[in-house]
């Protein structure tokens, strides 16, 4: 399940699905992972996105291997100190892979709060402690049903109380939801801001870059990576920041993906 978290950050199932089966088939277990150079996990992650969360899962199943057996932890202090797992991923592989008592906040959690709890359209600006305090007020006691309730809450703002056009009239809950009760009015407080356009930015010059490192074995000299893109001082930014996310390496001959 770990796996599987990392892949479906700012990332859709339908895209995850295929590339999830293929690591798991290739590394199934953390130990497996672990003994495979960096760079072959960057290049199994492939076209998925923000490839750092790929050098942050090896790092993980390393750091597994070295405290835990190999194991992937259930105590929730254990998970957070593994590299690259966030309060969300630890709180989800801690309450859906070992079923202990913890909330999960997601997008969609956050926004099936907003409304049938606060009467809000929109959920504010994300904030980690003010949000898991939302969602642990509303959890039942006892592990099991919180499990549930955290998938169904998840479930609910995906498939129903979804950002727009939401399907009220067939909600489970829309007897108790508060905004429905006010009438659904319009959201004036702030909003989380939305993601920076994908087209032109850094982002895809940086895919790009890792899309050139991922197809060889051999170094890739600056040179070869100039017809990629044709703002050299945009692609220049790009290789420096995946040079200092440990994504490439510089050597005498070009660029590598990290081989430890």
């Amino acid at each position: 399940m770990l796996v599987s978290e990392f892949m479906l950050q700012q990332t859709q199932v339908a895209r995850v699905t295929p590339r999830w089966e293929a690591w798991i088939r290739r590394w199934p277990t953390p130990a497996d992972l672990a003994a495979a150079p960096p760079a072959e996990a960057v290049r199994a992650w492939d076209r998925l996105g923000y490839p750092r969360r790929a050098l942050w899962l090896h790092r993980a199943a390393s750091a597994m291997v070295e405290r835990h057996g190999g194991e992937v932890p259930r105590e929730l202090d254990e998970l957070l100190a593994l590299p690259g797992v966030g309060p969300y991923t630890a709180r989800a592989v801690a309450a859906f892979a070992f079923g202990e008592r913890h909330p999960v906040v997601d997008t969609n959690t956050r926004r099936v709060i907003a409304r049938a709890v606060l009467g809000h359209g929109h959920p504010g600006p994300p904030s980690t402690t003010r949000d898991l305090a939302a969602m642990s007020s509303l959890l039942p006691v006892a592990d099991a049903a919180a499990r549930t309730f955290n998938a169904a809450a998840m479930e609910l703002g995906a498939t129903v109380c979804v950002a727009r056009a939401p399907a009220c009239d067939r909600c489970p809950i829309a007897a108790q939801c508060a905004w429905r009760a006010a009438g659904y009015p319009d959201h004036e407080g702030p909003r989380a801001p939305r993601q920076a356009r994908f087209e032109g930015s850094d982002r895809q010059v940086r895919g790009l870059v890792m899309r050139e490192l991922r197809a060889t074995h051999r170094p890739v000299a600056r040179g070869e990576l100039a017809s990629i893109w044709p703002d050299a001082e945009q692609l220049d930014r790009a290789i420096e920041t995946l040079v200092g996310d440990g994504l490439a390496v510089v050597g005498d001959d070009g660029l590598t993906l990290p081989a430890a």
